[in-house]
């Protein structure tokens, strides 16, 4: 897979996925077990898991747009889905979290996603 068809893929995840939990915050932090008890937490699921997702996703468009982002994009990538990874391992860990289907296949995800940032980043230095 090149470089602009995994940014592509990933942003429009990204995209995807911050647009529902911006229209529907209940339903898909239903998906993990979360439910929203308050306004604020409301707010607080469509500004972060949907804003932020977004944000990252129109990025990842603008740098399959614009080669001189690449790096820095493909540097974002590696960090954000190795510190997603991490704290989820780690969070797994202190909840006993071997039966938590949602989350392993979240950590699934974020581990492939790292790595074919990293391998592109690698093949991009070359």
């Amino acid at each position: 897979m090149c470089m602009p068809q995994l940014f592509l893929l990933q942003a429009l995840a990204l995209m995807a996925l911050g647009l529902a939990y911006f229209i529907q915050p209940h339903e898909m932090t239903n998906l993990s077990g979360m439910l929203l008890m308050e306004p604020a937490a409301i707010t607080d699921v469509r500004a972060y898991y949907g804003g932020l997702q977004m944000g990252l996703g129109m990025f990842l468009l603008l740098a399959c747009r614009q080669p001189a982002l690449l790096r820095g994009a493909l540097t974002l990538l590696v960090l954000l889905y190795c510190a997603l990874a991490l704290a989820r391992l780690g969070g797994l860990w202190l909840d006993g979290g071997l039966q938590q289907t949602f989350n392993l296949t979240a950590l699934l995800f974020e581990l492939v996603s790292a790595a074919l940032a990293m391998l592109l980043l690698r093949r991009l230095r070359d």
